[in-house]
């Protein structure tokens, strides 16, 4: 306390700045989330809008409560955050793997970089029917099409980062006798720590559609089966409440990474 005294009235005036911008940020981040949702609310009050096509958000809270007085929301929830942590964790660490592999070795890189390329343009959900048919419906298939989903991003994404390392930085090291090894987890690695932040929020919102994309395929239990029944039958709300769900869990899984990135940087 006795430090900041200290500080110069521009340095004051700086962090005043940044902690009124930051207000200003998740105020009106709250408000637009309060007023749609007032408004839509509102629209199927009024039978502006009807609320059979698009819900209401006191529709899907009731659903929500009625599912969790069940004992389903509970278990459905559980079956596609399992799927999907699974296929996640599965798909960012062997991607970074397989990118460290090809930074390693420059023929392996520039034989395997057009299969690459060519696996990430393909529609993932074009190999369903062969998925299920080389693991199976269930489980197994919903964390293979996760893991094909995410598993290409996070090569292609780290392979980048390791080959954007400034080369005067390597060969600085080279000078001092370092040998591949250690520019590998002195240099590359380090350096390549914001694309790695990257790749796992993105791998967040991949992985939640690889395991709902796999769940619309094969499933008996999960929030994409919940959804993929309730348009079979018409239940908007179930499938609203289902989104909803899977939202927050989304949201909640990127809140880590951020943590987890605010952690890097300091």
């Amino acid at each position: 306390m006795k430090n900041q005294k200290n500080f110069s009235k521009a340095h004051k005036d700086y962090v005043k700045r940044l902690k009124t911008n930051k207000f200003i940020i998740i105020f009106f981040r709250i408000f637009i989330l309060i007023a749609f949702l007032g408004l839509w609310e509102l629209l199927t009050t009024l039978n502006i809008l009807d609320s059979f096509f698009v819900s209401s958000p006191s529709r899907i809270v009731s659903q929500i409560i009625n599912l969790a007085n069940e004992g389903t929301l509970f278990s459905h929830t559980i079956i596609t955050l399992y799927e999907t942590i699974i296929g996640f964790t599965i798909a960012t660490i062997l991607g970074y793997v397989i990118a460290v592999l090809l930074w390693w070795n420059e023929r392996v890189r520039k034989i395997f970089e057009p299969y690459i390329v060519v696996l990430n343009s393909l529609p993932k959900i074009a190999l369903g029917p062969v998925i299920i048919l080389w693991v199976g419906a269930g489980t197994k298939a919903i964390v293979l099409m996760c893991i094909l989903i995410c598993i290409v991003i996070t090569t292609m994404t780290m392979l980048s980062a390791f080959m954007s390392v400034e080369e005067g930085k390597i060969l600085l090291l080279k000078s001092m006798n370092a040998n591949k090894f250690q520019i590998l987890f002195k240099l590359i690695l380090p350096s390549s720590m914001p694309e790695f932040i990257s790749v796992l929020k993105i791998n967040v919102g991949m992985s939640w559609v690889g395991s709902i994309m796999g769940e619309y395929l094969t499933s008996k239990a999960g929030l994409g089966y919940l959804i993929v029944y309730g348009g079979q039958v018409f239940k908007i709300d179930l499938v609203m409440a289902a989104t909803t769900v899977l939202c927050v869990l989304a949201f909640l899984m990127y809140f880590l990474v951020s943590l987890l990135e605010k952690k890097y940087r300091k």
